[in-house]
């Protein structure tokens, strides 16, 4: 595993969304509203929109360019237009440091056109 520190848990509220700059990715770090950890790439595969500035609803974010909501666990989009997955990485909680594995647990997307 080639972890990357991400973050401090305290930066992160349930139900919220970091954009994280880390090597050879750009990263949403993103609590569920049950408190759950993810890391998705922070780039809705349908268009350059942040997923971290969108809305996280359970364990989905919407990005708020066209609305297309993303399955926090496995990347994959549940609504049009986008239709293409977006990588997610595996989060770790060490104290509170929040490291992400610059290994993608899933392919990264191809973007959409």
């Amino acid at each position: 595993m080639t972890a990357a520190l991400a973050c401090r848990t305290g930066d992160v509220a349930p139900g919220g969304a970091l954009r994280c700059e880390l090597p050879g990715a750009v990263v949403a770090v993103v609590r569920d509203t049950d408190g759950g950890w993810h890391a998705l790439a922070d780039r809705c595969s349908h268009g350059t929109v942040s997923l971290s500035e969108g809305h996280v609803s359970g364990c989905t974010v919407e990005c708020w360019g066209h609305g297309s909501a993303f399955d926090l666990t496995t990347g994959e989009p549940l609504g049009l237009p986008a239709t293409n997955p977006v990588a997610v990485y595996t989060v770790t909680i060490d104290g509170d440091e929040v490291y992400v594995d610059m290994n993608p647990a899933t392919p990264t997307s191809t973007e959409e056109t």
